[in-house]
């Protein structure tokens, strides 16, 4: 029989996969992973819309009881991909869903309410705000819709050398831009310290991006880790989507469960173009 300590862990397992169930859809396999506290006191920063307003752009390539479900989906595999990298302390989500908000508590994550949701931008902003409270000496800005995130290759992208500075700590701010699949937008943000420079999301930020680091004087690179670069705007980004998470080994387990419902009858197809 399980001792006293293993029933309250099977309880705790128990109700965070009932949390994630509500926020995503479908029943956790297994907790997520906890893992030692990185060199570097690092947070990762998600921005959540309220999911009834959320991927507008796709417009007719989903059907509109799908499209707060997939949102939803997309996000919770953004979530727990955060907390299962080792190199992350701890993820500030800025979101006023309340599922989120709850689901995010209860995996330990920090959350800060915004409740004018005026942008991305705005919304990072606040998180940026919370990191630096909280001391942490760099943030890792990602979007919610990034489903295929690889917890590896975060790893990877948080302890690559940077050539400009070859010491173990952070000697002069840096920022590393993780451009979108076609090369304009900003899917990762990193930033050390977490002010390094101002968060500027929306069309064309990369370019942005680069120049407010160029006028900052810092150190900057661009770093283009596979699993980051695929972000979920238009049909087009969707059919791209599906494609990469059909595989058997595929992550995203929440995602393809609301991607594999598009192909009911009454569910308007993925377009081919955005």
């Amino acid at each position: 029989m399980p001792t006293g300590t293993g029933r309250a862990q099977a309880v705790l397992v128990g109700r965070k996969q009932l949390l994630l169930t509500l926020l995503c859809g479908i029943q956790l396999t297994s907790p997520v992973r906890k893992y030692p506290q990185a060199t570097v006191r690092t947070a990762a920063i998600l921005p959540v819309k309220r999911f009834a307003h959320a991927k507008q752009r796709l417009g007719a390539s989903v059907a509109d009881p799908l499209r707060a479900d997939l949102a939803r989906a997309m996000v919770g595999d953004v979530l727990v991909a955060l907390g299962e990298a080792a190199s992350i302390e701890r993820t500030i989500v800025v979101t006023s869903e309340d599922s989120v908000s709850a689901a995010a508590r209860y995996l330990g994550a920090l959350v800060v309410e915004d409740s004018a949701e005026e942008s991305q931008s705005a919304a990072v902003t606040l998180g940026i705000e919370r990191a630096l409270a909280e001391s942490f000496q760099r943030v890792l800005c990602i979007p919610g819709d990034c489903p295929a995130l690889d917890p590896a290759e975060l790893d990877a992208l948080l302890n690559a050398p940077d050539p400009a500075n070859t010491s173990a700590a952070i000697d002069e701010p840096t920022v590393v831009i993780v451009p979108d699949r076609h090369g304009t937008g900003t899917n990762g943000l990193l930033l050390a310290p977490p002010d390094a420079i101002a968060p500027s999301f929306g069309p064309d930020s990369c370019e942005r991006h680069l120049a407010l680091a160029r006028e900052a004087g810092t150190v900057c690179r661009i770093e283009r880790p596979p699993s980051l670069l695929l972000d979920i705007d238009t049909g087009a980004d969707l059919a791209a989507l599906r494609e990469r998470l059909s595989g058997a080994h595929a992550g995203a387990p929440r995602t393809r469960a609301v991607l594999g419902l598009l192909g009911h009858p009454n569910a308007t197809p993925i377009a081919e173009t955005g």
